[in-house]
Formats: C-alpha cells, structure tokens, sequence
C-alpha cells in the first residue's frame, strides 16, 4: 500500500478510535471544569464570605474547584452584566445582592435585564438592617425618635453609604411610611458613614448589623429597631420597625444565587439542591451567623417572586422620593 494511503488509512482508524473518547465526554453530568463564582463587590462583605463558605461546601461536593472572583464596581452592575453575557452552561454563577437584582434597574440604564437575563437559582441569606442613633439623640426606641423628629423638622440627618444603597432606601422607606423628614447625607461607603454617626456630625443610620454590632455594644450607637421581618438573633431583645407600630414596613439585605438565563434545568436543580444542602449544615450555620448572615435557602421560583416584589416597592420608594442616581455606572 503505497505512504500516503497508509497514513490515511491511519488517520481513519485514529479518528475512528477517538470519537468514542469525545462523545463519552460530552456525555459527562455537569460538572466536568471547574465553576467560577462572581462576587460583583470587593473582597471582605457580606457578598464575599457567604461566596467563599459556599464555594468550599460545592467544591467538595463536586470534586471539581469553585472559584471565587471578586469583580466590583457600577454598584454591582460590572459583575452582573459579565455574568448575564456569559455562556448559559452552568459554569460561571453570580452573587447577587438584591440592590443587582430589585434596585438598580430602577435607578441605572443597564446593558442587561435581571429579570430576563438570568435564571434564580437559590436565595442565599439575609443580613438585617438596623436604625442606630448616636446617642445624644434623645430618643430611646422608635415612637419617641419619630416624636422627636416630628416636632424637630430638619434637625435629623442620616447617613448612608452612597445613594441608592439600602442604608438610603431603608431611611426613605421609613421616611415615608412614618411622615418624618430625615435628610439625606450619602458618604462614599459604610466606614466613613458610620464613623460620622459615631461622631456625632449625623445623628441617625440605618446599617448592616455585621458592622454596627460592636458600636452598639460598646454603647457608641443606640439601636431603636430591626428592619426586617424578624427580630436579629444577634439582638434578640430589639423590636422590629413593624413591631413598632409599621407593620407594612420591611427592608433588608438578601443575597442570592444565580445563572445566565438560558442555563439548563437539569443544572438549576443540582446547584439548587447542593445549596440547599450547603446552608442547612450547621457548621455553615454557625460560620454564617458569625458574620451576621442568616443562612436562608428557597426555591428558584421563590427567588423570582422575591426579586420581582421588591423591584416594585423599591421603583414606587425611588420615584416617589425623587432619588437620582449620582451618576450612571
């Protein structure tokens, strides 16, 4: 046989031999690579340490890495967008804060849809919100701030961490719904907000108990109530707003699990249930609460109805206070 019908004739039995080989690592369940987890805030928040307890807990699971990268920026709206633009395969996930998913469509031209954009996978955890006072405020729990803020017009002003933040629209929510005007000072991130409530430059915040805790503690800050639903476990012994005499009255931080839209059910339902599985193990639990993070799991639906509730109450919040996002991401 002359080379060249040799070779060829090689080159036939090599492929031959080859395509089972491929077609049996198509066929592979999910996941065959390793996983990226995009955090769409810097290293260090809540975002953060619930991205990284989950990663150790689903990397073991699947024997493959999940990789944590941190890409912030825009409010979150740079990270979002690298994950609604990525393959629909299973392969790149995002943390989502529910200021990406319930807030910023209503105050930024995006180059994405939330709600079209990704498929939900899991609610991941909620970190309350607390209304802390600096304690020369003469007020020891909410009915006498709200008296005192009445009888005061303009005296009160709160801090938050930046416009459209939910420090901002869990003080104009509250605003609102108790017919008091607070004004608004808006500071470049939590620390410099929360270090001018300490010193008394503003008088009132509403935070993130994983930052506040220590200062109410050490008796630096004054906690009237609890924003969420619930009482915190970490202050059992602090009334919620609703409590309080504002039952519709709700706002918290929640942080969630999704994929590109488009992402295959099969693989929603296994990173749904290994979630699931994740924050029910009471070491995560513990690890979470550490941090002030509520480990809280739910339904790819339950998340989409979630997401959906508050983008309509935080647009109503956003256009009926007239807030203007500083500037466009």
């Amino acid at each position: 046989m002359p080379f060249l019908l040799r070779l060829a004739a090689a080159g036939v039995v090599t492929l031959a031999a080859a395509l089972p080989a491929v077609a049996q690592d198509t066929a592979q369940p999910w996941p065959r690579k390793s996983i990226r987890l995009i955090v769409p805030f810097t290293p260090g928040g809540s975002n953060d340490v619930l991205a990284r307890v989950l990663s150790q807990h689903l990397g073991k699971a699947w024997s493959q890495p999940v990789v944590v990268e941190n890409k912030p920026g825009a409010a979150g709206n740079i990270g979002a967008e690298l994950v609604a633009r990525a393959p629909a395969d299973g392969y790149t996930l995002l943390i989502a804060a529910n200021n990406v998913l319930s807030v910023n469509p209503a105050l930024y031209r995006l180059g994405f849809d939330p709600s079209k954009d990704f498929a939900p996978i899991s609610l991941l955890g909620t970190v309350p919100i607390v209304l802390v006072v600096n304690p020369d405020v003469p007020a020891r729990d909410l009915p006498q701030l709200v008296t005192y803020a009445k009888a005061n017009p303009g005296k009160l002003n709160y801090a938050s961490s930046g416009t459209g933040s939910p420090q901002h629209l869990s003080a104009e929510l509250f605003n609102k719904l108790a017919g008091v005007r607070m004004t608004h000072v808006p500071y470049k991130g939590a620390a410099p907000a929360i270090a001018d409530v300490l010193a008394g430059q503003v008088q009132v915040l509403f935070g993130p108990i994983n930052s506040l805790l220590p200062h109410i503690k050490s008796g630096k800050l004054r906690a009237l109530a609890v924003a969420g639903e619930s009482r915190a476990q970490l202050l059992p012994d602090v009334s919620t707003i609703a409590q309080a005499g504002y039952p519709t009255y709700r706002s918290d931080i929640w942080i969630a699990l999704v994929a590109p839209a488009g992402t295959p059910a099969d693989v929603v339902r296994q990173i749904q249930a290994e979630t699931r599985t994740a924050l029910a193990d009471p070491a995560v639990i513990e690890t979470l609460a550490q941090q002030g993070i509520d480990a809280k799991a739910s339904t790819p639906d339950a998340l989409r109805a979630l997401a959906a509730s508050d983008l309509a109450r935080w647009t109503d919040v956003i256009r009926s206070s007239g807030i203007v996002a500083d500037q466009q991401p």
